[in-house]
């Protein structure tokens, strides 16, 4: 039976014995049930996007610029939804997007994430600014596809390090953010003051690897003056020496805890990054290389031009920019550019089989999947992950076989039409 009939039958038959689904197929009562069960700060970490929110609505309501039109009495019984990538077969024409501070969904993290991603054969990306090091997550994932984000640091050092430490676990491909080498201005974290790195969440990257660690001393020289002991202080002190990978009262005496909170600050991010630096990383690593963040056409020939190996339509979901353009407006016009030379991938408002479709049509390799496995993973842990995966590769095969599709070259050859 194929897999869309197969989930499909297992949720209605379910239903028969008065089990409804835990996780809500549908992406806006999804995004409603986790919120409902994550503090405000975590949901408006997950949820919130730059300014006034307009790019995060564009990513969603362009998908409408284009119609689906089926094909008929063409034999769909059988159907292949996979996809190649680098050499690697992927079972669905999806991959998990990086995700940060996943503790602030659930408890299990990025390892709970990866446990369901491997159970699914779905590929992930792991995250950059991660709760648990990649290490970890990467044993997790087993022989699933793995890539590892990468944000370029102002330690070179440091950026080798994370670099190679991705590759020894098993990393398929280095994926450079490039959209967020500032942090954008995000009303919702701003209005509750929250900012999960500074109580030591979603750097566990960071404090797992050695020349990190190395600079804490020096840190510890330059630490700021302790804030007044306030209630908030103390338990902000508190988390900090939690999440640091050493016995609570050693991190809280050693002062490394604090310290590795004010030095991932200071060198987190890297404004002055260029075409140039991409060069670097060719010295650092033989991994493919995928640059994150590309919108503009011009930009897609570029990185053909240096030398990547592919290019990921992105605006961060709606978190950096507001009033950026969609990235389903971007994609037509950077497929084009890159003219066949490297895969093309598209993230920010996949929310469902039409999308990863019309994604697909439009010329992308394929696409990348975040905030609503985050949201399975705060309803649910594991199997809440596990579901919205179940959810979105049926919606998808059946996408597939009602469109009159078979494989993902066909889908490529479909015709949409403007809305």
């Amino acid at each position: 039976m194929a897999y869309g009939v197969a989930r499909q039958q297992a949720i209605f038959l379910a239903g028969v014995a008065g089990r409804k689904p835990r996780v809500p197929v549908d992406a806006g009562r999804l995004e409603a049930r986790a919120r409902k069960v994550m503090s405000a700060e975590a949901f408006a970490y997950v949820a919130g996007g730059a300014g006034g929110e307009a790019t995060v609505r564009a990513n969603r309501a362009d998908w409408d610029d284009w119609r689906i039109v089926p094909r008929m009495l063409r034999d769909v019984s059988r159907r292949d939804t996979s996809v190649e990538l680098f050499g690697r077969r992927h079972a669905s024409p999806f991959l998990l997007a990086p995700v940060g501070v996943l503790e602030l969904c659930h408890r299990g993290a990025d390892t709970a994430v990866a446990r369901a991603a491997a159970s699914e054969g779905v590929g992930m990306v792991l995250s950059n600014q991660a709760s648990h090091p990649m290490e970890r997550v990467a044993g997790a994932l087993g022989d699933a596809p793995k890539w590892f984000q990468l944000y370029w640091s102002t330690n070179d050092d440091l950026v080798e390090s994370l670099v190679a430490r991705a590759q020894r676990c098993g990393c398929e491909a280095i994926v450079v953010t490039l959209d967020t080498t500032l942090l954008g201005w995000r009303p919702r974290d701003l209005d509750l003051g929250s900012l999960p790195f500074l109580t030591g969440k979603g750097i566990a990257q960071y404090t797992s690897d050695p020349v990190f660690r190395a600079l804490l001393d020096e840190a510890a020289e330059e630490q700021a003056p302790a804030p007044r002991p306030t209630p908030a202080a103390i338990s902000a002190l508190v988390q900090i020496a939690r999440a640091y990978p050493e016995p609570f009262l050693r991190a809280l005496r050693s002062g490394h805890a604090r310290a590795a909170v004010q030095r991932f600050v200071r060198i987190y991010s890297r404004p002055s990054l260029t075409w140039e630096d991409l060069a670097r990383l060719r010295e650092m690593t033989s991994l493919p290389v995928v640059l994150k963040g590309i919108l503009h056409p011009d930009d897609a020939r570029r990185a053909v031009e240096v030398g990547v190996d592919g290019v990921l339509v992105s605006n961060h979901g709606g978190r950096q920019v507001d009033g950026a353009q969609s990235t389903v407006r971007a994609l037509p016009g950077v497929v084009e550019a890159v003219d066949g030379r490297v895969p093309v991938l598209m993230d920010s408002g996949v929310r469902g089989g039409a999308d990863v479709f019309k994604a697909l049509a439009l010329g992308a390799t394929a696409t990348l999947v975040g905030r609503p496995y985050a949201y399975g993973l705060a309803i649910a842990g594991q199997q809440g992950v596990r579901d919205v995966l179940r959810n979105l590769a049926a919606d998808v095969d059946l996408t597939f076989g009602l469109a009159g599709c078979r494989s993902v070259e066909e889908v490529r050859a479909t015709e949409l039409v403007p809305a």
